[in-house]
């Protein structure tokens, strides 16, 4: 990478932690300069305005959430294996986010009445997580390891709760115990659409 291109990405690396830390509002052009040893014109210089960089921080805390939560879950068979990966990974990096915070979370928060760039960006990046969860859950029907008619978006809407749950009991209750009280949820509720074996494998043998 040649200098500017490193430069630039050891901006975004500050600026995702701050935004981490004060959320997406409270990341600056001042602030960040002033982290960086660097000028407000310096930092301009790779970013054209400071909405521009809050957009390239949120690509950037996408793609890290792909390469940590998405990718690994796909080496997975398809269906409830593949669901387990991915919300084990999805568990593992709201963990880690207790002490910083989730961008996605705090994001919602701060753009849930604020049209623009910036919430369309949100938006379109946990709409794309959604409809990873939705096509696992819609595969592990296929597979005959849910039961015919399992509702998807029902199925998704509950696991967004678990989560939402964990982050609240977790970072700002402080509440011990919250992680496994998530991992519990799931499995409740993996065993309440789960199929039978013996009914599972018909259903796979008639689907194939």
């Amino acid at each position: 990478m040649r200098k500017g291109e490193l430069t630039r990405a050891a901006i975004l690396d500050v600026a995702l932690d701050l935004a981490s830390r004060d959320g997406l509002e409270g990341l600056t052009i001042g602030l960040l300069a002033d982290r960086m040893n660097m000028s407000k014109s310096g930092v301009f210089a790779h970013f054209g305005s400071r909405e521009d960089l809050q957009i390239e921080v949120l690509k950037l805390y996408h793609q890290r959430f792909e390469q940590e939560v998405f990718a690994p879950a796909m080496s997975e068979p398809r269906g409830v294996m593949r669901l387990k990966a991915m919300y084990a990974r999805w568990i593992k990096q709201v963990s880690v986010e207790i002490a910083s915070g989730c961008i996605y979370i705090s994001g919602a928060v701060e753009y849930d009445d604020r049209p623009g760039a910036i919430r369309e960006e949100l938006v379109a990046m946990v709409r794309a997580w959604h409809g990873a969860l939705l096509r696992c859950v819609n595969q592990a029907v296929e597979t005959g390891e849910f039961k015919p008619g399992t509702d998807a978006a029902q199925m998704v809407y509950e696991m967004y709760g678990l989560i939402l749950a964990l982050h609240h009991e977790a970072r700002f209750l402080r509440m011990p115990g919250s992680v496994e009280r998530a991992r519990l949820g799931f499995q409740r509720l993996i065993e309440a659409y789960q199929q039978p074996p013996s009914e599972g494998a018909a259903v796979a043998r008639l689907k194939q």
